[in-house]
């Protein structure tokens, strides 16, 4: 009888719909907006938990500057920053649909403000000093942060293969930006030619240096979360080595530009000299500009991996030859090394297109 009834009741069980048991998912309502600080209701020190280190902790009372929940006033919990009364700030706000739950957090300090004065003040800078030559770089800036924001970004993000979308790109940011500070001249088209075949003689280079070394472009949380989000249709290692092309061309453009002005110059003071000797001279001004240059891209690098060096230097537990051989710090090694060639080589390169282009044979 036991085993009947017992029977029975699997047999209801298995007629109800499945969707009776289960829970519908519903997704959290986020929304990051503008607010200010009311009060400072309490602010305290606290230990993390499970950890030696403390941070402040405060409550405070903000009003919502912006979004669906403008004007009202909320009391937040804050361990991310210290904020002062008055102070503007991103809070992020998500809304649990299920449980009708709202929470507050404090995202980001507000900043546009401060950066606007900073480019403010670097516009001024540079048209002070810079005079006419200074406001054409500035035009130049302008249309170099617009090929990369309308033909960069999504040439990659529609799958195309990064280095080669870094080497077009570039090689468009080279010439506009060259003609546009320096004129439609000779000397001009001498650093174009040179820094271009520069660029597409490094982008060969990162492309194989990926191979050699098994890089895989994930090294980072910011790739790996990119990668999610394409799907995958984005070549990730392609991606690390065509930043090394965007990121040499302020370096390389310094190098290609004074090669041609050298050559120019040498070729103006010695009428007679021949194209040989003049290329010697004007190498010899590069190779005392190599070594100034390749400093200021290496040292670059380090800086901006400063606390991950600090991490290893001090906390880490390991060799030093598996440490360099993390893919974290391998692909910086490759960058540094990829775009240091690609400087050095740009020299003799742009030397050798300026002396047959600006030089009349002897």
């Amino acid at each position: 009888m036991r085993i009947s009834l017992f029977a029975l009741g699997m047999v209801f069980l298995s007629s109800v719909p499945f969707c009776a048991f289960a829970q519908e998912l519903v997704p959290e309502k986020v929304e990051t907006v503008k607010a200010r600080v009311i009060e400072i209701i309490s602010q305290e020190t606290r230990p993390i938990e499970g950890t030696d280190v403390t941070t402040d902790f405060q409550t405070i009372r903000v009003e919502i500057l912006e979004g669906e929940k403008k004007g009202e006033i909320v009391t937040v919990e804050n361990d991310y920053l210290v904020l002062k009364e008055g102070e503007l700030f991103y809070v992020r706000y998500s809304f649990d649909e299920l449980y009708g739950i709202e929470r507050y957090a404090v995202s980001e300090p507000y900043r546009l403000v401060p950066l606007a004065i900073l480019f403010a003040l670097f516009v001024a800078v540079t048209l002070y000093f810079g005079g006419i030559q200074g406001a054409r770089g500035l035009l130049s800036l302008g249309a170099s942060l617009f090929f990369i924001v309308a033909l960069l970004l999504p040439g990659v993000l529609k799958g195309y293969s990064p280095i080669w979308v870094s080497i077009g790109v570039a090689s468009l940011i080279i010439g506009i930006g060259s003609y546009v500070t320096h004129g439609f001249n000779k000397m001009t088209t001498t650093a174009v030619l040179g820094m271009i075949a520069t660029v597409i003689f490094t982008g060969l280079l990162a492309h194989v240096a990926i191979l050699f070394t098994r890089l895989s472009g994930f090294a980072s949380d910011e790739s790996v979360t990119l990668n999610f989000n394409v799907g995958g249709s984005i070549d990730m290692a392609g991606l690390l080595l065509g930043g090394v092309i965007i990121g040499t061309l302020g370096v390389l453009y310094d190098a290609a530009i004074g090669q041609s002005v050298a050559v120019e110059e040498l070729a103006k003071a010695g009428p007679t000299l021949s194209r040989h000797s003049i290329y010697t001279q004007a190498l010899r001004i590069g190779r005392e500009h190599i070594g100034a240059l390749v400093n200021t891209l290496a040292i670059a690098y380090v800086g901006v991996s400063l606390p991950l060096l600090l991490l290893f230097y001090g906390f880490g537990g390991e060799s030093i030859l598996f440490a360099l051989n993390r893919e974290i710090f391998a692909a910086e090694i490759v960058r540094t090394l990829v775009g240091s060639i690609g400087i050095i080589l740009a020299v003799p390169i742009t030397t050798v297109v300026a002396v047959r282009m600006l030089v009349k044979p002897s």
